[in-house]
């Protein structure tokens, strides 16, 4: 099972007891249930006596205590009930009619519903508040924050005529009573009207409904405020079409006897806001099925997605934080769509995580089980479900310290069977984007969370639509909290560009020509300066996240061109966050980038511990006499994965990554497919390697060819250093070469002005070699000698190699 269920409150477990106890409880199918589920926690149920008097009792889910709350002496049909914060009011609303009386109803007309307001600290005085011939559901407001209650008691009534409104209630205390003040006549007023359906938001304390207009209906949202009475926050034009066929009410308690005898007349809706918000329509071929047994879809939120539960036929998990392509939501069937522990029908998501099966009478907290999201990942046979199952494991990284290891596991066993996404891009970007977001309201927009552009796949069965809405429109200015983040949402969608995602496009080209400008010696200094300063940054940012030794030998050498794209990356983000967040301070932003490059490398560096640690690569210097082992080649084949997927998103890796890709692949490949990978940009010749190859390996047969080899693909600002290590006609050649060029270049347009010394060891017959040696004795004694430090290497080292090539190609 995907989702979890924790049973928070049980009618049976929790309150059967108690009731056993009181013995005042008649037990049958039907006589106990909950009524409602209060802000507070608090858990209101009602049952009948032995006397088939109707009881109202109050579960403290905090204290896990029961309370008796109002007994009525007669058998009633309750079917609203709510009690306010202090509790010292109870609202309730029953219908006066048993099936017996409808008998005598000619004889004896009443009106169909009381609604009752009762002063119960203690049960004093009980005052009618309707008394008509429709149903109406009472809620009691409660305050936001429990250190800031109302003034007085505010209680909102909803008719089956169309209408809600809300009575204002002030309580005195008089004689260690607390009652009712001006009993009379109490102040109300009407907050919708004309609506056909309504859903109350009992953790924000927000009333949806949803009016008929002649063109299309609208949806509103009033906030109720414990000093400012209520506002009407929002409307949105909705392109649905509901049926006239009464009213629909959500989360608004639960009517036992409605919901066992009467079949659903209205179309299924439920809101749960998000500051993201989407319009998607989802249409599902259900196989094998019996129209007469299918019940409503279940509409569950578990914050970062929305289920959609048809018991005996799928769960779905829409993400609603990325709903623009199918690929990050989870379509299940079978066995893992199964939800144990529930019924099939009155399943209510009162609020997020939370659940109600009001036949069971059970509260679940609801989450997806991690275990299964990793056995479902293993087991899956299709990238979609790979990758929305690596989506959803990431959003709860946060509450499973072990998760991540689990994840980077994964990785490694399925990076060949996956074909339409490469996991290593989609782990790095997505983890960066979670471990970020925090930082700020808006970087979630800010920021890249998949490697994908574009996903063409299709589920079976499973038709979806996008469809353009009009936006909502929000009615009151300078709002706070979740109305200040929706309304920046908004203001982002009418004027911004419709891409804010950063995206490495440009940090590509211009990482290309500044590595081309330092090469040719034509990049600005206080620019390249600036940018390795980034750079520095980054890496004393990651030396304060780890005081231990890391396992893999990383960050012990310099690597100009990934310190150079990372100095380059902090500095191309911050300018893309700085267009975008302009309430946020220049050293926040500063702040955010360095850590977003540092978080970058800690990944890279997790996943290649977790490498290390899989094939038992303890800390160790690699020794090229000797050839390479599976485990090394595994380790050389993920390595290259990691490059691969690195180089596909320009994301820089870790100082001393090709040092060790490059020793790896000299011990575990043959030569002439290093050689390939060298030539292909696979492998990178670092100074750091080579200078530990020149020094292992001796001068055999077998490994003056593979020096040679390395030797003549060598950048020239390394080969001048390597070849003073190996002590071979080959470098000394190179030496030779490399000192006359780099002579002549120094000469330039200079002019010969004097006459050149005889210096040569042995008069040669042989004009241009002569003449050759002349003038560089000549540049020597100029000054201009590049190789001072090294006595030998002059004019007669030159002319001494001069000849024994010579001599090698005379085979003398």
């Amino acid at each position: 099972m995907l989702l979890q269920l924790g049973a928070a409150f049980d009618l049976r477990r929790d309150v059967g007891p108690w009731l056993a106890a009181q013995d005042t409880f008649e037990e049958t199918s039907s006589t106990l249930y909950v009524l409602n589920v209060e802000r507070n926690g608090k858990i209101i149920y009602t049952w009948k006596g032995h006397l088939r008097n109707t009881c109202i009792g109050l579960y403290d889910s905090q204290t896990r205590q029961n309370e008796h709350l109002y007994t009525f002496e007669r058998d009633l049909h309750i079917i609203s009930c709510s009690v306010n914060n202090e509790r010292t009011l109870l609202a309730v609303s029953f219908l006066q009619m048993t099936k017996e009386d409808k008998v005598n109803q000619l004889l004896q007309p009443v009106s169909k519903c009381l609604t009752l307001l009762i002063e119960i600290h203690p049960v004093n005085y009980v005052k009618v508040l309707k008394a008509v011939d429709s149903c109406i559901r009472v809620q009691f407001l409660y305050p936001v924050e429990s250190g800031n209650p109302f003034p007085e008691s505010h209680l909102l009534l909803i008719s089956e005529d169309r209408y809600i409104e809300q009575f204002h209630i002030h309580v005195v205390t008089e004689e260690h009573k607390v009652v009712i003040q001006n009993t009379g006549q109490l102040p109300r007023e009407r907050v919708a009207d004309d609506l056909i359906w309504a859903q109350w938001d009992m953790t924000e304390q927000r009333l949806f409904y949803i009016v008929p207009k002649e063109s299309r209906n609208t949806l509103k949202c009033v906030q109720f405020y414990p000093d400012e009475n209520f506002k009407l926050i929002l409307e949105a034009p909705l392109d649905i079409s509901l049926s006239d066929m009464g009213l629909k009410l959500v989360n608004f308690g639960y009517d036992y006897y409605q919901d066992t005898e009467m079949a659903p007349k209205t179309v299924n809706l439920q809101v749960f806001t998000s500051k993201t918000g989407y319009s998607k329509t989802f249409t599902v071929a259900l196989e094998k099925t019996n129209s007469l047994q299918v019940k409503e879809v279940a509409f569950l939120n578990l914050e970062y997605y929305v289920a959609a539960y048809l018991p005996g036929h799928f769960l779905h998990l829409l993400n609603i934080h990325h709903p623009d392509l199918m690929c990050y939501s989870l379509f299940l069937t079978g066995e893992d769509a199964s939800i144990k522990l529930l019924h099939d029908t009155s399943i209510q998501s009162i609020c997020k995580l939370t659940l109600l099966d009001c036949c069971s009478g059970r509260l679940f907290t609801v989450k997806i089980n991690e275990d299964s999201l990793m056995r479902f990942m293993w087991n899956s046979k299709l990238d979609r479900d790979r990758l929305a199952a690596l989506h959803c494991a990431l959003v709860h990284l946060g509450s499973a310290a072990d998760l991540e290891d689990q994840i980077i596991q994964w990785i490694l066993e399925n990076l060949s069977p996956c074909h339409a996404f490469d996991p290593i891009q989609e782990f790095i970007i997505a983890s960066l984007y979670w471990r970020m977001c925090p930082e700020s309201s808006q970087l979630d927009k800010l920021l890249p969370y998949t490697s994908l552009l574009y996903w063409n796949g299709v589920v079976p069965g499973i038709a979806c639509t996008t469809d353009l809405i009009s936006l909502p429109i929000l009615k009151v200015q300078n709002c706070k909290g979740f109305w200040e983040k929706l309304n920046l949402y908004l203001e982002n969608v009418k004027y911004a560009e419709p891409q804010l995602h950063y995206n490495n496009n440009v940090l590509r080209r211009e990482w290309y020509k500044l590595l081309s400008e330092e090469k040719e010696g034509r990049g600005a200094p206080v620019y390249l300066k600036n940018i390795f300063e980034n750079a520095r940054k980054v890496l004393s940012n990651l030396d304060t996240w780890n005081m231990e030794e890391r396992l893999v030998p990383f960050f012990q050498e310099e690597d100009c061109q990934q310190q150079l794209l990372m100095g380059l990356m902090v500095a191309q983000l911050k300018d893309h966050l700085m267009r975008h967040l302009q309430y946020v301070g220049k050293k926040k932003i500063d702040q955010i980038v360095v850590d977003y490059v540092s978080n970058l490398l800690d990944l890279m560096c997790r996943m290649m511990e977790a490498v290390w640690r899989k094939y038992n690569l303890y800390p160790c210097i690699f020794s090229f006499d000797k050839r390479g082992n599976a485990a090394e080649f595994a380790v050389f084949h993920i390595m290259s994965r990691i490059l691969e997927a690195a180089n596909g998103l320009c994301m820089p890796l870790p100082p001393g990554f090709h040092s060790l890709h490059l020793g790896l692949g000299v011990r575990c490949l043959p030569l002439h497919t290093l050689l390939h990978y060298i030539d292909n940009g696979v492998l990178h010749l670092t100074e750091t390697c080579v200078r530990k190859l020149f020094k292992d390996l001796d001068n055999t047969e077998k490994n003056e060819k593979l020096k040679f080899s390395i030797v003549t693909r060598l950048p020239e600002a390394i080969g001048q250093k390597i070849c003073k290590l190996w002590n071979h006609p080959v470098t000394s050649n190179f030496i030779a070469r490399n000192y006359v060029k780099l002579l002549l270049e120094k000469l330039g347009t200079r002019q010969r002005g004097r006459p050149i010394p005889d210096r040569m060891s042995i008069h040669i017959e042989f004009l241009p070699l002569n003449y050759l040696a002349s003038m560089l004795a000549e540049i020597e004694d100029q000054g201009l000698n590049p190789f001072k430090e090294q006595d030998h290497v002059n004019a007669k080292f030159v002319e001494e190699m001069a000849l024994k090539h010579t001599e090698m190609l005379l085979d003398l």
